[in-house]
């Protein structure tokens, strides 16, 4: 009973783009589990999210707690078993070296001295996207997410220098970007194909984008996407019915994003307009 309650483990593959890599994301709450000495062949970026873990790497000894960020290398062994009483939980990516090299100068691995990272705000952003990709694993969010934050990641804590920020004509890639997003709604781009027909890093078009429309691509278009679900919900259809033809993965994904632009529920905006006759 207690091993069943206290140990757990949910993997979930997202992948980084239309047709792109795969990214494992791990979600797990261990009492007792010792992991015996491993090595994976991408960085492993975690939070802790509770309780306390000891982590054996590069011959020292590691002690995650409660929003901690470890950053462990690739091909480096390392062990992690629970500091104490009452177990450990975290949440970890696997992301590959160019994951974390887009918005810095050259391709080589990343270097971090420091493997325990103390980084409050990058720490709640990586615990929320990892959240709510395990819960949806859209393929435009996760590009859109997390190649941003590898790079907030690599440029704060390691010794690989920033690229330039500046990105000449932004406005023009952003607004091509937009128009491409809009034509292809339900089934979107990856942005790693749209950076290189415009001969730009990914990263140099996240942050054309950004700057511009003051919105990662993803936000852009589920936004996108409730304006063009209200106009179907105006017409009668369900929200189960409307929720494919805008391009959201299921009836839950059109509801999150409906109640974040609009404040009520897809079905509630249906009932409301048409029982006023719209």
């Amino acid at each position: 009973m207690g091993e069943q309650a206290g140990e757990q483990a949910l993997w979930t593959r997202a992948r980084l783009g239309r047709d792109g890599p795969p990214l494992d994301l791990l979600t797990a709450r261990f009492d007792r589990h010792v992991y015996a000495p491993h090595a994976h062949d991408e960085f492993t970026i975690g939070v802790c999210v509770g309780g306390s873990e000891i982590i054996d790497y590069r011959g020292a000894r590691i002690r995650p707690t409660p929003g901690s960020i470890v950053v462990l290398a690739p091909g480096e062994m390392h062990t992690g078993g629970p500091a104490e009483t009452g177990g450990y939980a975290y949440r970890a990516l696997y992301a590959s070296t160019p994951l974390l090299t887009d918005g810095t100068l050259g391709t080589a691995v990343p270097h971090f001295r420091d493997p325990l990272l103390d980084d409050p705000d990058l720490a709640a952003a990586l615990r929320i996207t990892h959240a709510e990709l395990a819960a949806c694993p859209d393929p435009l969010e996760a590009e859109s997410r997390i190649p941003w934050l590898m790079t907030a990641l690599t440029r704060r804590h390691s010794t690989a220098r920033a690229t330039t920020d500046s990105v000449a004509g932004a406005d023009h890639i952003a607004r091509s970007v937009r128009d491409r997003l809009a034509d292809e709604l339900t089934a979107p781009p990856s942005l790693a194909s749209l950076a290189t027909d415009l001969g730009l890093s990914r990263y140099q078009l996240l942050r054309a984008f950004r700057t511009t429309m003051g919105v990662p691509p993803y936000a852009w278009l589920a936004q996108y996407r409730v304006s063009r679900a209200r106009g179907l919900l105006e017409t009668g259809l369900r929200p189960a019915e409307v929720a494919g033809l805008v391009g959201f993965a299921d009836q839950a994904h059109l509801t999150r994003w409906f109640r974040r632009v609009l404040g009520v529920t897809p079905a509630a905006y249906r009932n409301s307009v048409q029982d006023t006759g719209v």
